[in-house]
């Protein structure tokens, strides 16, 4: 950004002549000494003006009230401006900083203005200045050279006015979308894992509108791909920043309370419903909807086959609160359809549900259902693992096959507590990893890095107070259910366990493969997230890119654990022991063997909130799993 320094040298030029009448030549100079005195130009004689804007100034006389005043511009830069009857000065064409129009004077115009009115007439030199807006330009973008990110924070092309939900005036200042391109830039080659795999991208090329801005940070990442094929990078993405702290904090998001289930996304389409949130529009309906409900129309739109694109992302993903939809529904071993209408609410999303204790032959074993890794899991992880431990279960069976990660803290408090003290005493959860910019220093909060232990205690997340001592199982092994939604701080756990031998099987299918963790990067009203940091456990591994696969599965496609294959059935209640993925865990448990796993087939796991919505054409898209974990402690 260019700042200048300029001095503005003011000429003054006043003369008046009159016209008519003879006399003596001391006579003549009287009155021209008179005419001076009763008609001139009034206004300044120096304008300042910002770039971009062609509105200068107006020029005013001593004239009387209705006198008829003319004027006309000469002088070394006149034919850049233009000046109306009633002495409005304005440029031809809006002045660039970077680009003055103006001869020898760079960005101070110089012109004569002269006002006539009746008989009389008067002239003064005006002095237009331009200034720097202070705006991104082409002049101030140089490929490969970063400035730092701080000189465009909180520069905004549409700054918001107001208060935040906690009551604090929002930061934004008046900028411009290619400041905010800017401010992405910067940040990205500071913070992303692969800065160096980015093409640099002049920021004025997507800086017309906020939706360039989310082109631009699309661009800011790496297209290169996995040893499997897959993107290297498959998780980057932005979200509205209220709604982004609000469902991090408390869960609270705008939906049904209906977690979806994409078997088909192009026709003919199937829909089905994963699970349920309580309290929310999806249960409090007369006969509420359940797990494994089928979704066959959408406001009179056929959900296999329907062509309205438009109106099935209408209902289907509502975006705000108190949006109306009509579902056609046929529950689960039902013979016939039903419709419902839903209004879309503030959802509270229940992170730990289906707490239980199931009596087996060979002894009891420990069930919940883990979704978000969200603060109020805190809670809600302690309650349940206190459960589990007064039921006195010798095995666990964590149901993470809808979690796609959060908060790597909770996630280190969940494995000490599977684990115990004894087992993770001293020992390193995850060793964090920057870009080779920050090999010592966290770039984001300025501390020194040192690896995440495995909590031991609450760390103040939730309503529970900080410094308890959480409770624990101390188990030798854990079964985790898992599938391509268990991503990020979900993988942290297997990875973490593993590090320090805890014996993890896994029951269902390969795992998303993010080893990678950010922290969410607010800047105008938008917070982004993009990849920053890699995890590794105790025994320095965290290469599973392509996620963790259950040993029996043909072909393996990430890193192999021992488990068995299964699929996500919808014929049974999560939590119900005859549920195949937790059946299988259960059969598993005792014969150490994988029974068959049926031909239902694994869907495509997508929440209301980080689902894709179905694309304008006659197919969906697989959606990104949006969730990730950020790393840290609330401060």
């Amino acid at each position: 950004m260019k700042i200048a320094f300029y001095a503005v040298l003011s000429l003054f030029v006043l003369t008046a002549t009159a016209c008519g009448g003879g006399g003596s030549s001391g006579g003549s100079s009287s009155a021209s000494a008179d005419l001076a005195t009763t008609f001139a130009i009034t206004s300044q004689a120096t304008f300042s003006v910002e770039e971009g804007s062609t509105a200068v100034g107006t020029v005013t006389t001593n004239a009387a009230a209705g006198s008829a005043v003319s004027y006309s511009l000469s002088g070394d830069d006149a034919e850049q401006f233009s000046i109306s009857s009633d002495g409005v000065l304005t440029f031809a064409v809006a002045p660039d900083y970077e680009a003055p129009t103006t001869g020898s004077g760079g960005n101070d115009y110089s012109i004569v203005v002269t006002a006539t009115s009746g008989a009389s007439s008067a002239s003064r030199t005006i002095t237009i200045s331009v200034t720097d807006d202070g705006l991104y330009s082409d002049a101030d973008y140089t490929p490969n050279v970063f400035a730092d990110r701080s000189n465009f924070e909180n520069l905004c092309g549409a700054p918001r006015t107001g208060v935040d939900s906690d009551g604090q005036p929002y930061p934004d200042q008046q900028g411009s979308f290619a400041e905010e391109n800017a401010w992405l830039r910067s940040m990205s080659n500071d913070l992303y894992l692969w800065y160096d795999e980015i093409e640099d991208v002049n920021p004025n090329d997507y800086g017309s509108s906020a939706a360039e801005v989310q082109d631009y940070f699309g661009l800011l990442k790496t297209f290169a791909t996995s040893p499997s094929g897959n993107d290297k990078d498959k998780f980057h993405f932005s979200e509205d920043t209220e709604v982004w702290n609000s469902y991090a904090s408390s869960g609270v998001q705008a939906g049904y309370g209906m977690q979806w289930e994409l078997v088909r996304t192009s026709p003919p389409r199937e829909i089905l419903v994963a699970y349920t949130q309580p309290n929310s529009p999806a249960t409090q309906l007369t006969e509420p909807i359940a797990r494994g409900a089928k979704v066959i129309s959408v406001d009179g739109v056929d959900v296999a086959n329907g062509s309205d694109i438009a109106k099935l992302n209408a209902g289907l993903f509502p975006s705000d609160v108190g949006s109306q939809h009509t579902f056609e529904v046929m529950d689960l071993g039902a013979s016939t359809t039903r419709s419902v209408t839903l209004t879309s609410a503030e959802v509270t999303i229940d992170p730990v549900q289906h707490v239980k204790v199931i009596e087996t032959d060979a002894g009891k074993v420990g069930y919940f259902m883990f979704t978000n890794f969200i603060a109020t899991a805190e809670k809600e992880l302690y309650e349940a693992v206190e459960t589990l431990s007064a039921g006195n279960v010798t095995d666990l069976v964590i149901d993470l096959r809808y979690n796609g990660g959060g908060y790597l803290a909770i996630a280190s408090q969940l494995s000490y507590m599977i684990a115990g003290a004894t087992k993770t005493s001293g020992a390193t959860f995850e060793a964090t990893q920057f870009n080779d910019k920050h090999p010592s220093v966290n770039p984001v909060t300025g501390q020194a890095l040192q690896p995440t232990p495995f909590y031991n205690q609450t760390v103040g997340f939730s309503s529970l107070s900080s410094g308890l001592n959480l409770p624990t199982l101390d188990l030798e092994r854990v079964f985790v259910l898992a599938g391509p939604s268990t991503c990020s701080a979900s993988e942290a756990v297997i990875n973490g366990l593993r590090g320090i031998d805890v014996e993890v099987i896994q029951i269902g299918d390969t795992t998303c493969g993010k080893p990678y963790g950010f922290y969410g990067m607010e800047n105008c009203g938008t917070t982004y997230f993009t990849i920053q940091f890699r995890g590794v456990n105790a025994k320095g591994f965290g290469d599973y890119s392509d996620g963790f696969s259950p040993t029996n599965l043909s072909p393996i496609e990430g890193v192999q654990v021992p488990g068995c294959t299964a699929n996500d059935d919808f014929t049974a209640a999560l939590g119900d022991p005859s549920e195949e993925m937790l059946a299988t865990a259960l059969s598993y448990r005792t014969s150490q063997t994988c029974p068959e796993a049926s031909a239902s087939g694994l869907g495509i796991f997508a929440t209301q909130r980080n689902l894709k919505p179905f694309a304008t054409g006659s197919k969906a898209l697989a959606p990104p799993n949006k969730p990730g974990r950020i790393l840290g402690l609330p401060q």
